[in-house]
């Protein structure tokens, strides 16, 4: 049967659809042939249209048609499912001026503030001028476009028109903007060139970057050596990070939390701060949008389409089916912004209450989801959000479960010294007392009662950690809230019976290590057990997705409503184990009550296959979190792949054990140094100021050419022993010659490991205060050495570099 589309237009709104914002009570209404249009309508204009998919179409960009609050989704029409059509533009409707209110003209160059759409442009083109990076989406004409202001950076929103004049020396299509950012010298944005499709979920596109490009504000560049090793910091991070967006799905949220999100609000305002990762990046289109500029005062709404939040993890989606019913299966890995960094760098908990390597993971199962492809632009897609179309009448079934890691929240610290086992460096609890309850208190806020799963040893340098851990939890359960923790010796607590804020967390200690002794590791399903009334107790999410809604929010059935917290040492190996065993518990359970099993059975014996995939998957997922902290891939993948531990498995692990050795005291400083730049935890423009290079070796020149001559004597021993001699020869120089390389050789592997502390390679931004004491007192140790000592103190490079730096400067200004 044909529809009506009649445009109602309201009389308290007028104004607004004319400075093209959305209304809130009117809109484009679909009528059945008789049927009258809202009574509080001015005037309709009205024209008949075929048989349309659902969903339908959205308004392009920031024309959004509306639906009256009175309307339930029961009382709009369902139009079936038809073939492919091509629809005509959508046009503009002006109204009879007659019907409107005199308003004075504003001048041509400044632009009304206009209401944006609530997801990213999924087409932008940059244009390139001398003056300017201009970003338009060739979608939405009428849009606003995007200009950043060279060499300044500044931000502005124009009319597209006065931008396509200028003579542009380059225009190409970008996938989105990821932000920009002051370095030392000039200011840059980062766009992303190159992205790679890798599943739909819940119908919607998730993509993970490829390529970015980081494009200069000014013209001219200035070569300065730090800019430029900045600009190399940002370059290999971005190569390197797993970075995954999607254009109208929030990755940043689970979905029990989207199910509970605000979907007026753009796709950037509903995203989790913590997993926002280029949140940094984007604040200068944010506090644009907030605040507007001198020019453009005021909130700018119509950039929300150019702000793209990203998230830094994993993402992996498998197509499959369990006994014969398809499904999919997606395993989600959040990694948060905050205290981001590498392994022996980045440990325990700030002054905020942010700990390290803390991740979300989450486990998606769905079923009844028609749009399984990789899909396109074509046919029943929604233009604006890129969902495909219905599900042939079933409701989409959504279950996720949610599980966290991260740093045991206390202040802790490991000590590289080139030994293969660090120091370990434990402080006392009382000053991580308020960190660590403003830590907890947000777990608690976001997941409910938090299940404290440590898995730290219990004998060994590992002791003292456990210990601190235990120690906080009692602490934070006498404190009793989070406003009570302090870090003062002496405090005086009122006395009550009803705080037991921190009731909420359940300390629950398993050690890994021992109850697997033997390659036993069928026995850590021990803890499982000892947790399966919580588990039962805690259930999951679901959610379904009702074909022909026309909005994506979920209808939630069921709620998660607490989690595990698991750690370890590093939060890597033992932990992804044990959250792998914790998620197979639950997907029993799950498919035991979709009926897809009996009841307390395992599909680790009804379907081979699906086994298979599962541990697979976990195998990733663990390799991914462990390449972003420690360099490598996981330990301790052959028992989440097979489910056993195995010989081969544990030479993997001591291959992947030494690799983390020789990158994590040699190759992790500017890695960290990367992650504090992308975060935003040191800022170029705003830090060391005046304060000559940054990345210079300040080492006394022989303590730096310790390790070159041990690689020149070891050269020589080698030439020594494998040189052909002649047989009249004397044996005895040669040996006396190899002898004493070889004494030179051993002396400096002594003084190097001996003063480890000295060669290890620090990030030079944020400094760590471990890392400095450390430095200063092996320092202290090589001046006083037997043989070098005196040539150390000659060789300090002290006040004379301070002078030769100035001097350096003085001439870089007057050329």
């Amino acid at each position: 049967m044909p529809y009506i589309a009649v445009c109602c237009l309201y009389r308290l709104e007028l104004a607004s659809f004319l400075d093209g914002k959305p209304t809130s009570r009117g809109g484009l209404h679909l009528l059945r042939p008789g049927q009258a249009p809202p009574v509080r309508a001015l005037g309709t204009l009205s024209f008949a249209l075929p048989p349309l998919p659902l969903p339908l179409p959205r308004w392009p960009q920031f024309y959004q048609p509306s639906i009256p609050p009175s309307t339930s989704s029961a009382a709009r029409p369902k139009l079936a499912s038809s073939s492919r059509i091509a629809h005509p533009p959508l046009r503009r409707i002006h109204c009879c001026p007659s019907l409107l209110e005199s308003r004075p003209a504003r001048p041509p160059d400044t632009m009304a503030p206009i209401t944006g759409p609530l997801f990213p442009y999924r087409d932008i083109n940059l244009r390139v001028s001398n003056d300017a990076y201009t970003f338009t989406s060739p979608s939405s004409p009428n849009a606003p476009a995007l200009v950043l202001d060279r060499p300044t950076g500044d931000v502005s929103l124009t009319e597209p028109s006065l931008q396509s004049t200028k003579r542009a020396t380059r225009v190409s299509s970008v996938a989105g903007v990821l932000g920009l950012i002051q370095l030392k010298l000039d200011k840059y944005v980062i766009i992303l060139n190159k992205t790679k499709p890798v599943g739909r979920l819940k119908g919607q596109m998730v993509y993970k970057v490829l390529a970015a490009e980081i494009l200069p504000m000014r013209e001219r560049q200035i070569h300065d050596p730090d800019e430029d090793t900045f600009v190399r910091l940002l370059e290999t991070f971005l190569k390197k990070a797993p970075l995954y967006f999607s254009y109208s799905l929030d990755l940043t949220n689970s979905f029990q939390r989207q199910s509970q999100a605000d979907t007026t609000k753009p796709l950037w305002m509903r995203a989790d701060d913590r997993f926002f990762y280029n949140r940094f990046l984007q604040s200068d289109l944010i506090n644009f949008r907030n605040l507007g500029s001198r020019a453009q005062p005021g909130p700018q709404p119509a950039i929300d389409p150019f702000i793209l939040p990203c998230m830094f993890g994993m993402f992996e989606m498998k197509q499959t089916s369990f006994k014969g019913t398809p499904l999919s299966l997606t395993l989600i890995s959040r990694r948060s912004r905050y205290r981001g960094g590498t392994r022996f760098f980045t440990r325990g908990v700030d002054e905020e209450g942010h700990v390290a390597n803390y991740n979300e993971t989450e486990q998606v199962v769905i079923l009844n989801e028609a749009s399984t492809g990789m899909g396109g632009f074509a046919g029943s897609t929604d233009m604006q959000s890129g969902k495909l179309g219905g599900t042939d009448g079933k409701e989409m079934q959504i279950m996720s479960y949610v599980q966290t890691r991260g740093s045991v929240p206390t202040y802790w610290s490991e000590i590289n010294s080139l030994r293969y086992t660090p120091k370990l460096q434990v402080r006392g609890t009382q000053a991580a007392t308020a960190p660590a309850a403003r830590h907890f208190d947000e777990q608690i806020r976001i997941y409910g009662d938090n299940y404290l799963i440590n898995l730290v040893n219990s004998k060994g340098r590992e002791r003292n950690v456990k210990e601190s851990y235990e120690q906080m939890c009692q602490a934070l359960s006498r404190a009793g809230s989070a406003a009570d923790a302090t870090n003062e010796k002496f405090t005086v607590t009122p006395s009550s019976s009803s705080r037991n804020h921190f009731d909420r967390i359940h300390y629950v200690y398993f050690d890994f290590h021992t109850e697997t002794k033997g390659m036993r590791m069928d026995k850590a399903y021990n803890l499982v057990t000892r947790m399966h009334q919580r588990l039962e107790t805690q259930s999951y999410f679901r959610g379904v997705d009702m074909p022909g809604g026309l909005d994506d929010k979920l209808e939630a059935r069921s709620l998660q409503t607490s989690v595990m917290r698991t750690n370890c040492m590093d939060c890597l190996d033992r932990t992804n184990v044990v959250q792998s065993m914790f998620a197979r518990a639950v997907l029993d359970r799950i498919f035991g009550e979709l009926g897809l099993m009996p009841r307390g059975a395992s599909f680790r014996d009804q379907d081979p296959d699906f086994e298979f995939l599962f541990r697979n998957l976990w195998a990733d997922n663990a390799d991914t979190v462990s390449g972003s902290y420690s360099g490598t891939g996981a330990m301790k993948t052959d028992v989440t792949r097979t489910g056993s531990r195995t010989k081969l498995g544990a030479l993997q692990d001591g291959r992947i054990g030494v690799t983390r050795y020789f990158l994590n005291n040699f190759l992790d400083g500017p890695r960290q140094d990367s992650f504090d730049i992308f975060l935003g935890a040191y800022q170029p423009g705003k830090s060391g100021v005046g304060l000559g290079r940054i990345f210079v070796d300040r080492r006394p020149l022989l303590i730096q050419s310790i390790p070159y001559l041990l690689a020149f004597s070891t050269f020589i021993v080698f030439i020594g022993i494998f040189t052909k001699r002649e047989a009249d020869a004397r044996v005895l120089p040669l040996r006396i010659f190899i002898l004493f390389w070889t004494a030179v050789a051993a002396w400096c592997v002594h003084f190097i490991f001996g003063h480890g502390m000295l060669y290890v390679n620090w990030p030079k931004l944020n400094p760590r205060s471990f890392a400095t004491e450390g430095y200063n007192e092996h320092y202290s140790k090589a001046r006083k050495d037997a043989l070098l000592g005196s040539f150390v103190a000659r060789h300090e490079r002290g006040l004379s570099t301070a002078r030769f730096l100035s001097a350096e400067e003085g001439k870089k200004r007057i050329e």
